[in-house]
C-alpha cells in the first residue's frame, strides 16, 4: 500500500505545483487553454510515437486487451446513451462524459502502480496502447465531427470530414509510433531521442494543466459543474468498470490470483488527465472532465486499498 500512496503523492504535488503557478498569476490569464494545446498538439503526440515505436505490438491480442477494451467501451457506450439519449446533452458533452467514466490514467499513475503494486508493467501496456490507437480515434472523430456540425458555415466537404480524424496530431503520432513497431525499424538516437523528451514532457504538463484548472474554481460548483452527469460517470467508472472488468476476467477468460486482481486494479485507475486535455481543445465537457478527474482520483486510493482486501 505504501507504493499506491506514494505514486498518488507524486500526482498530487505535481498538480498542486499547477494549482500554485495558476494562483500567483505568473503565467497570465487562462494559462491552461494555451498549454493544454501544447499537450494536445506537440507533447501527446510525441509520447505515443515514442511508447508504440519501442514496444511489442503483439501484447495487444493478449486476453489482458480485450478486458480492458471490453471493459471500457461498454462503460463509455453506457455513460453515452444515457445522457444522450435520455438527458439529451449535445454529442461532444456526451463524448467527454464517456471519456471521462472510462479512460483511465494508464500513464502518469498506471505504470508506477504496475512496477511497484503488479510487478509487471504488462498489464497496463495493453490498455494504453487500446486507449491510444483506438479509443482516442473513436473519441476523437466523435468530437471533430461534433465541432463539423456546430459550425455556424457547414461547407467542409464529405471527405475532408472523414480525413479530418487522420489529421489529428494524436492520431498521427500513434500510427507513426505503431508503423515503426510494425516494420521493425529502429531510428536512431538523434532522431528517438528529442521524440522522448518532449514526449516525457506530457504527463507532468498534463497535470499541471489540472492544478492551473483548480485555480480560483469549486469542486462541484451549484448552477455550474453539472452534478448528476460527473456523479454518473464517476459511479460508472470507480464502481461499475472495476466490477465489469473482474467478472470478464473470471469468467470469461477464467483468470484468478494476481492476474485478477492486477486487471481489476488496472480498471479502477482514476480519470486520465488527458480528458480535460481534450475538453479544452474542443470547449466540451471542460468542468465535467475536471470535476470527474478530481473526484476519481481523490476515490481511486480506498478503491484500489478494497480490491487488495478482497482479492489477495
Amino acid at each position: 500500500m505504501t507504493s499506491v500512496l506514494a505514486g498518488f503523492a507524486v500526482i498530487a504535488i505535481i498538480i498542486a505545483a499547477g494549482w500554485l503557478v495558476g494562483r500567483v498569476g505568473v503565467l497570465g490569464e487562462e494559462p491552461e487553454k494555451q498549454l493544454s494545446l501544447l499537450v494536445f498538439y506537440l507533447l501527446t503526440p510525441a509520447l505515443l510515437l515514442h511508447a508504440l515505436a519501442t514496444t511489442d505490438v503483439t501484447v495487444l491480442f493478449s486476453s489482458r486487451l480485450w478486458v480492458s477494451a471490453g471493459s471500457a467501451l461498454a462503460i463509455g457506450a453506457i455513460y453515452y446513451v444515457i445522457v444522450r439519449g435520455f438527458r439529451r446533452r449535445p454529442m461532444g458533452d456526451a463524448t467527454i462524459g464517456a471519456l471521462a467514466a472510462s479512460y483511465v490514467n494508464s500513464s502518469n499513475l498506471g505504470i508506477p502502480i504496475a512496477v511497484f503494486v503488479l510487478h509487471d508493467t504488462s498489464y497496463v501496456a495493453p490498455l494504453l496502447l487500446f486507449q491510444i490507437l483506438i479509443y482516442s480515434t473513436i473519441a476523437l472523430t466523435m468530437l471533430d465531427v461534433a465541432e463539423f456540425r456546430d459550425s455556424p458555415e457547414k461547407t467542409q466537404p464529405i471527405w475532408r470530414t472523414v480525413a479530418t480524424p487522420l489529421l489529428n496530431p494524436i492520431v498521427v503520432g500513434a500510427l507513426l509510433g505503431l508503423a515503426i513497431s510494425v516494420a521493425g525499424w529502429h531510428p536512431p538516437d538523434w532522431l528517438m531521442s528529442p521524440v522522448k523528451l518532449l514526449g516525457d514532457a506530457s504527463v507532468p504538463m498534463a497535470l499541471v494543466v489540472f492544478g492551473l484548472s483548480l485555480g480560483g474554481v469549486r469542486v462541484l460548483q451549484k448552477g455550474e459543474a453539472p452534478r448528476r452527469d460527473i456523479a454518473l460517470a464517476t459511479v460508472l467508472k470507480m464502481i461499475a468498470m472495476p466490477v465489469l472488468a473482474w467478472a470478464m476476467s473470471r469468467f470469461l477468460f477464467g483468470q484468478s490470483g494476481h492476474a485478477l486482481f492486477a486487471q481489476t486494479v488496472t480498471a479502477a485507475l482514476p480519470t486520465a488527465q488527458n480528458v480535460l486535455v481534450y475538453g479544452l481543445r474542443y470547449n466540451r465537457g471542460v468542468i465535467l472532465a475536471r470535476d470527474t478527474g478530481l473526484i476519481t482520483t481523490m476515490l481511486s486510493i480506498p478503491a484500489i486499498m478494497l480490491i487488495a482486501a478482497l482479492l489477495t
